[in-house]
């Protein structure tokens, strides 16, 4: 998480674009409309993501300076919150200049919503839940999947994330080809989801304005109406702490799709940007400490069951 802060993503040769490009091809030459062949298809990307990291992680057990390493530069790989802070703060400063055609043109690396037409209040709002998602998407889940499995872990969860963003879409031609890799993403960020809006709400106090008692208060009230099992927990803490009003009317490739407000607070403005991410970095900390914190029990749980075996 540290080379994440200091670093960001790899400009070049980064593995999670690489695995991209091979799904794609992929999915040339296997796609069907059918659920049993995007089970298929599925299956294949994340066992083919998860291998080279157990075969990593195999060759580096028992050798402590290379295990961590290599579990290092796994989490580095694989997580994207500096990336996430970036994008969204340069919206920011972009809807403070009122300069709403750089706002857009910022927007698709955030998320998949069309920008065209937007408004301040619409780009900040999608921004706003877009970071809230991908704290939980991009930050928690990794780390909490690789503080119990490890590389392995971490690799597998990227691909699973990674591709129910590319075909977990409910478009006529992923409806059902995509269906696999979006209940599994839904599996993986079960957990996650719900301990990034833990997090969001005990996080809350260090925000200005930041309240946990209507982050708590929203999260139980409207986490659930949202479509996703996940995403709507991630986004009601943080309408919550904010104290904004998020959902409404999006669209995605030209399809509208009308979500469910959450929280009960005003409209979102650019500066409610900053204090999201500042939201969400001081959840990432929280996380980080979480999952060091889960992966040293998990050690001394291994040690312990290795030392009262039978030999």
């Amino acid at each position: 998480m540290a080379l994440d802060a200091l670093l960001g993503d790899p400009r070049r040769g980064h593995p999670v674009a690489a695995f991209g490009r091979a799904a794609t091809a992929l999915e040339g030459r296997d796609y069907a409309d059918t659920r049993l062949r995007g089970a298929l298809h599925a299956t294949a990307c994340v066992l083919a993501a998860a291998a080279p990291a157990v075969l990593m992680h195999r060759r580096t057990a028992g050798r402590p300076l290379l295990e961590a390493g290599a579990a290092a530069v796994t989490v580095w790989a694989v997580t994207g919150g500096r990336s996430l802070s970036f994008y969204a703060e340069r919206a920011s400063v972009s809807l403070s200049r009122h300069d709403l055609d750089a706002a857009r043109q910022i927007l698709p690396s955030l998320c998949g919503r069309d920008p065209a037409g937007l408004d301040a209040t619409e780009i900040a709002r999608a921004v706003i839940e877009s970071v809230a998602e991908n704290t939980s998407d991009a930050v928690v889940a990794p780390l909490l999947w690789g503080a119990v499995a490890g590389p392995p872990g971490l690799a597998a969860y990227r691909a699973v994330n990674t591709l129910d963003a590319m075909v977990g879409h409910h478009t006529p031609r992923y409806l059902r080809f995509g269906w696999a890799s979006a209940r599994l993403d839904d599996a993986a960020n079960w957990i996650p989801a719900r301990v990034t809006a833990a997090l969001a709400v005990a996080c809350a106090p260090l925000v200005p304005g930041g309240d946990p008692r209507a982050a708590l208060r929203t999260v139980r009230r409207d986490g659930g109406h949202h479509p996703s099992p996940n995403a709507g927990r991630c986004e009601a803490a943080f309408a919550g702490a904010l104290g904004v009003r998020l959902g409404g009317r999006n669209s995605y490739g030209g399809v509208a799709e009308s979500r469910p407000e959450l929280g009960d607070g005003r409209a979102p403005e650019p500066g409610d940007i900053r204090r999201a991410v500042m939201l969400a970095r001081a959840v990432t900390v929280s996380a980080t400490a979480l999952a060091v914190l889960v992966a040293l029990l998990r050690g001394r749980l291994t040690g312990a069951r290795r030392s009262s075996a039978p030999r």
